[in-house]
């Protein structure tokens, strides 16, 4: 297979489902830079994942077919992957950094070393460093500053948003990667890349919560003023859904998954009274009739929970009424039709429902549905760290790769 070193490769390896995603990113002298969906490939695994890597020979299988796929469609390989680790195995802080300005002005490389105090803590030998995303900056006590480089001063502050991971998922995961033939190119938080994917710059500026509805988890990731602030997870996703039928309804799991995908919705209000849905019955065989009001009151219920614990840790994070973009929803859980109507009634801001595609070409549409929200993010991921890494280098490259667009290059 050709490979090019603007490939970039992403896997997102969730309970329900392991996805690949690869993608290029295009530059065409100074003309525009373009971000081109290649391939995508998708494997359910055989049971619901209960850790980050449950069963090591099944996920290195998975993560192989589902690869596989992805490269079949884009005809190319790519060297290393960003692979997302859910915010289940990790833990944030912030940290505050301050250095001297010794010249007239303040240099990028003043800037670099306000960033090496600021991450110069103790890592717990458990634990690992995934990402350091500065936050805000002071110059000369005046805090408020994004691009403090090229300012006059003497003092400089940073903080920054500081990402451990477990370190025994991260060696869980790059385990998998590694036997499935495949180097991990970097480990990513996947409400951070589901923002990246779903969110616009403006959305980012003003505020906004992405909650992105998985297998086993909802995982919250806030933004305000351009920049990840908060990261936190609630315990229930689809999974949870699936589990309620099987009690509500007394059927076995697979047929309840059969039965949400194909009759579910979120609320009550969309379902004719008279409508019915069949199930199994008691007896080897038989089948028996149930009212699909009581489908859509159990899901109903569950989705309005989980949405009620989402509300309370924004509102316990401070940012309940400072997010002028709202929520965006996304993830598999958000597919569901009717979760914007619960999420409209629970939610006194504004709500939508996001889905991954703006800025991309090529396959964009094999990637524009909530589903694929992270797999997507975890591509753009990527792209910014090739823009980094120009950045540093050609001056021609990096004025065509400027043009991608604001939406990634505040985060790197």
């Amino acid at each position: 297979m050709i490979a090019t070193p603007y490939l970039i490769g992403a896997l997102d390896i969730g309970s329900t489902k392991t996805c690949a995603v690869i993608g290029e990113l295009i530059l065409e002298g100074d003309g525009p830079a373009q971000v081109k969906v290649l391939g995508v490939g998708q494997v359910k695994p055989s049971g619901i994942r209960r850790d980050a890597v449950s069963n090591i020979e099944e996920t290195t299988e998975e993560i192989r077919q589902a690869l596989k796929q992805a490269e079949l469609m884009a005809g190319m390989q790519p060297r290393g992957l960003y692979v997302g680790i859910s915010a289940e195995y990790v833990q944030t802080s912030t940290s505050n950094g301050v250095v001297a300005i010794g010249g007239d002005e303040i240099s990028e490389d003043d800037v670099e070393r306000v960033h090496e105090v600021a991450r110069a803590v103790v890592v717990p030998p458990d634990k690992e460093l995934l990402h350091v995303i500065p936050q805000d900056y002071s110059v000369d006590h005046r805090g408020g500053i994004q691009q403090p480089a090229g300012m006059i001063g003497t003092r400089l502050e940073a903080d920054v948003f500081m990402v451990l991971g477990s370190g025994a998922a991260a060696r869980n995961l790059r385990k998998a990667v590694a036997r499935a033939g495949y180097e991990v190119a970097q480990l990513v938080l996947t409400p951070l890349a589901a923002g990246l994917s779903v969110l616009t710059t403006e959305e980012r500026e003003v505020g906004a919560a992405v909650v992105a509805i998985g297998g086993r988890t909802t995982e919250i990731a806030i933004f305000h003023e351009g920049k990840i602030r908060h990261v936190a997870l609630v315990p229930c996703g689809g999974v949870s859904f699936t589990n309620d039928l099987v009690k509500g309804l007394g059927i076995p799991y697979a047929e309840a998954e059969r039965v949400k995908e194909r009759h579910g919705v979120a609320t009550i209000q969309l379902v004719d009274p008279e409508q019915s849905i069949e199930v199994p019955g008691p007896a080897p065989g038989a089948r028996k009739h149930m009212p699909r009001e009581l489908l859509a009151h159990i899901i109903e219920q569950r989705m309005d929970e989980v949405l009620t614990l989402v509300l309370h840790e924004i509102d316990r994070a401070g940012y309940a009424h400072r997010l002028g973009g709202g929520v965006v929803l996304t993830g598999g859980g958000a597919s569901l039709e009717g979760t914007l109507d619960v999420a409209q009634s629970i939610f006194t801001m504004p709500v939508r429902c996001g889905a991954p595609g703006a800025g991309l070409t090529g396959l964009a549409d094999s990637v524009r549905r909530p589903k694929f929200a992270t797999a997507a993010g975890l591509m753009l991921f990527g792209v910014g760290r090739i823009r980094e890494d120009l950045s540093n280098g050609r001056g021609t490259t990096l004025r065509a790769l400027s043009k991608v667009g604001g939406w990634l290059k505040e985060f790197f």
